[in-house]
């Protein structure tokens, strides 16, 4: 009898021990999410963005003046997410038509890589035509407290087979803070290389390459710069929004709430976009176009899709049609999304009669992301962005340039995003830096 008494307090101190870890992981949570919301900042309401206008007429014909350049990034798409390579999200039941069409025009290369594994990096890379380890941009900043929340979160969580958080608390005290890690202003980017030979010179969407002045796009060469300033695609309680939270992932925790529904311009305050992120982009890319139609252009439209948080239009998650999970669903509508921006661009260029002597460039930052619990979308590589394997870094890159390139052109030799600079460069009859 005595046994059985001390098995049943045992079991009651042991059951209410974890209650009560469950309970305090849970205040801790809720407490933690409270403190991040209240760091959000003031959002003006949306406005319209007033683009530079070139000339009125063209010194030289289209075909007699440098070639423009659109360079299209996606962030953390996956190989597996075209059709172009006869995969397609959900099995291919969401083909990629228009970026296909792309592809087909020009050149594909066949071993494509990305800079590195992680975004930031990979943008420098691009945007230099050099090594992170060169240019000491070597890894991806995070916003102050991410590090430390992170933990938190995941302690409440099932994350599966996914690995462990761990915080290094010294490494955090020592580190400078976010705004200040960005890409050295003594960096030559291809943006100010371009503008040597008269090119104006425009960004739109995410930077990632450091948040203080001396960083960012303007100061990096870029005439106009329409810049991400928050993660959000749409308002988490837009009627048009379709949702997908992530429950066992606690970077998806940490970015529903501290992200916010918010762009600059030009160094503006914040102010809310015109729409969904990834269409009122494409629809400012057109504007950008027409604005410069007679002068050569560089237009760098990095794209935030189909990075997480996971939000689609409800026009495009009803396209996609019934796909399972729902989380693979408005995935799969963010790429829809994306497909119809490339569209739109290229429909743009034929209309300004531009197509022919302007360089499109198609690639992804890195391979798609682990944490989003969708395991097809590098296949049939192995492995996700932050790692080495093929998964996290092989990309899709594509080249249209009708002039030059032949359509159907496809090139086995392995290429990355450090031959992006030296090629535009070249095309454009632009000498590399010293």
């Amino acid at each position: 009898m005595l046994r059985k008494i001390l098995i049943a307090v045992l079991a009651v101190v042991v059951i209410g021990g974890a209650v009560g870890w469950f309970n305090r992981n849970a205040i801790m949570t809720a407490l933690l999410m409270r403190r991040i919301e209240a760091t959000k900042e003031n959002v003006e309401p949306t406005r319209e963005v007033v683009w530079d206008q070139g000339p009125a007429t063209a010194d030289a014909p289209v075909s007699e003046r440098p070639p423009n350049v659109v360079f299209i990034l996606f962030d953390d798409f996956g190989y597996n997410d075209l059709s172009t390579f006869g995969g397609g999200v959900a099995g291919g039941r969401v083909p990629t038509p228009n970026i296909d069409k792309l592809a087909s025009q020009g050149a594909i290369f066949n071993q494509a890589y990305s800079g590195t594994s992680t975004c930031a990096p990979s943008r420098a890379m691009l945007m230099t035509g050099r090594y992170p380890t060169r240019t000491g941009f070597e890894f991806t900043p995070i916003p102050d407290g991410m590090a430390k929340a992170l933990p938190i979160f995941a302690a409440g969580m099932d994350r599966g087979a996914l690995p462990p958080t761990v915080f290094n608390p010294e490494f955090d005290e020592e580190k400078m803070p976010f705004k200040n890690q960005g890409l050295p202003g003594s960096e030559v980017t291809i943006a100010e290389l371009l503008k040597t030979k008269g090119y104006h010179t425009v960004h739109i969407g995410k930077w990632h390459l450091g948040e203080a002045a001396e960083f960012k796009a303007n100061a990096q060469g870029f005439d106009e710069s329409l810049n991400m300033h928050n993660g959000m695609y749409l308002p988490e309680d837009d009627p048009n929004v379709v949702n997908a939270k992530l429950d066992f992932d606690p970077i998806d925790k940490f970015f529903w709430a501290k992200l916010q529904f918010a762009a600059t311009f030009n160094g503006s305050k914040p102010f809310e976009p015109g729409g969904y992120i990834t269409d009122w982009w494409t629809d400012q890319s057109l504007k950008v176009i027409e604005a410069n139609r007679n002068r050569p252009f560089f237009l760098y439209m990095a794209h935030w899709g189909v990075h997480t948080p996971l939000q689609a239009t409800r026009e495009d998650f009803e396209a996609v049609g019934d796909i399972k999970p729902h989380r693979l669903r408005v995935y799969a509508a963010m790429v829809r999304a994306l497909d119809r921006s490339v569209g739109r661009i290229m429909a743009k260029l034929d209309e300004e009669g531009l197509a022919d002597n302007t360089i499109v460039v198609l690639s992804s930052d890195n391979g798609g992301a682990g944490y989003v619990g969708l395991p097809d979308i590098n296949a049939p590589y192995r492995g996700w962005k932050i790692t080495l394997f093929e998964g996290g870094i092989r990309v899709p890159m594509f080249v249209r340039w009708p002039k030059a390139i032949k359509p159907g052109t496809r090139i086995d030799t392995p290429v990355a995003h450090i031959d992006v600079l030296p090629t535009l460069a070249s095309a454009a009859g632009v000498p590399l830096p010293a």
